[in-house]
């Protein structure tokens, strides 16, 4: 009987948690287009369009070395409620006032926020699940946040009535979901010697880093390639031609095709190699985007090539951790997610900034084109990367220097 209630309250626990990440999701997922097309229309240049995209992602790299100190000294759910709190202010804040610094200043609130409340449930929901449905429970976490992030861009179509409407809708959203964190029991995770020195906590970097530097690419290019999609395609199909709608739908089916193949090419990883799978999609987005780069103009085969695109590339970031996984010794595996974080947001940060201000200086370049020559740059590091012993076995554990 107690391990009835025990397994009911761990199901209650996670629903509530994946929840609250589907809205993060969601958020995310409409403040990127939203806040383009927006400035779009007050004909903001691209480039400060897309430098303004960017506060999310610093928010992100300003808070990731101080994370882990706070996490093991109030818990789980006060991280998580702190984040959420810090999401929902911003939301309701938007509104208020349409200024680019005002609005930079709370995309970096929601950033910190985000990553508060990412880095809480990942490591709760690892915490809490037993080794045989460890994996399931993840590949859920990941599941629930892209189909938020996949919904998230369509709140663009309530722009027809009120600027405020799809702020206002996303901070109900989140503020219902957060107040159920309130009935989840606090957790701690387990004190470690040594986790709350800044100094070893830069030597854990420096060592992950020289195991894993390859694995970091994946992530930085699906940053750059999300951030990018979401903040500057938006203005480049305005200027195509496409309407708010028709982008909007564009957006989705790309999130929708990684959301569909995201289990299979985890067990093609696991039966043919991380390494190999990865070169595979990587070399595929490459061919795909430059492939769209010369059919941007027509909207079916658009739809098409973008939806495709999403089922390939749309799990670089979850395969690249998985490759990390491989290359890493098992005591910095925290160290290396971390890093894997981080690299996803150095791609986040750049992508809007740089792909805005391409288009703002080549004016006939399809947006497509930058992102395929992204990929191509990975692709090739991939491809030169030597192979150190076996590249896809786990190193055995190795004190740190």
């Amino acid at each position: 009987m107690k391990v009835v209630m025990i397994n009911a309250g761990e199901a209650f626990r996670f629903r509530v948690l994946v929840s609250i990440i589907a809205i993060s999701g969601f958020s995310q997922g409409m403040l990127l287009p939203l806040i383009a097309v927006l400035f779009e229309q007050e004909g903001m240049p691209a480039s400060l369009n897309g430098l303004n995209a960017t506060g999310l992602y610093i928010g992100i790299l300003l808070v990731s070395p101080f994370m882990e100190r706070p996490l093991r000294q109030f818990g789980y759910k006060w991280i998580i409620i702190g984040g959420g709190l810090l999401v929902i202010i911003a939301l309701f804040s938007f509104p208020l006032w349409q200024s680019f610094w005002f609005w930079f200043v709370l995309r970096l609130l929601v950033g910190i926020g985000d990553h508060a409340l990412h880095f809480g449930t990942q490591t709760w929901i690892t915490s809490f699940s037993s080794p045989e449905r460890r994996g399931r429970n993840i590949s859920l976490y990941g599941l629930f946040f892209g189909l938020g992030f996949a919904i998230g861009p369509l709140m663009t179509g309530l722009l027809h009535y009120g600027k405020s409407l799809p702020f206002i809708a996303s901070g109900v959203l989140c503020l219902i979901c957060w107040g159920f964190l309130f009935l989840l029991k606090n957790d701690f995770p387990e004190q470690q010697a040594g986790t709350n020195s800044m100094w070893e906590t830069l030597k854990r970097f420096r060592e992950a880093s020289r195991y894993g530097w390859v694995a970091f690419l994946p992530p930085f290019a699906y940053g750059f390639l999300e951030t990018s999609f979401n903040g500057v395609y938006p203005i480049y199909g305005i200027r195509t031609g496409w309407s708010v709608q028709e982008i909007s739908i564009i957006l989705m089916s790309f999130a929708i095709g990684g959301i569909v193949f995201q289990f299979p090419l985890g067990m093609m990883s696991d039966k043919y190699g991380r390494r190999r799978v990865l070169f595979i999609v990587l070399s595929a987005g490459t061919i795909l985007f430059a492939a769209a780069s010369l059919i941007d103009h027509s909207y079916t085969l658009l739809l098409v090539c973008i939806f495709i695109a999403g089922m390939l590339v749309g799990s670089t970031f979850s395969l690249g951790i998985s490759f990390m996984t491989d290359l890493m010794p098992r005591q910095l595996l925290p160290t290396g997610n971390l890093l894997c974080g981080m690299a996803f947001s150095m791609g986040s940060l750049s992508g809007p900034y740089v792909g805005g201000l391409v288009l703002q200086i080549f004016k006939d370049v399809s947006f497509f084109t930058i992102v395929s020559g992204v990929f191509l740059l990975v692709t090739l590091t991939f491809l030169s990367y030597g192979r150190k012993g076996k590249a896809e076995e786990k190193k055995e554990m190795l004190p740190l220097r």
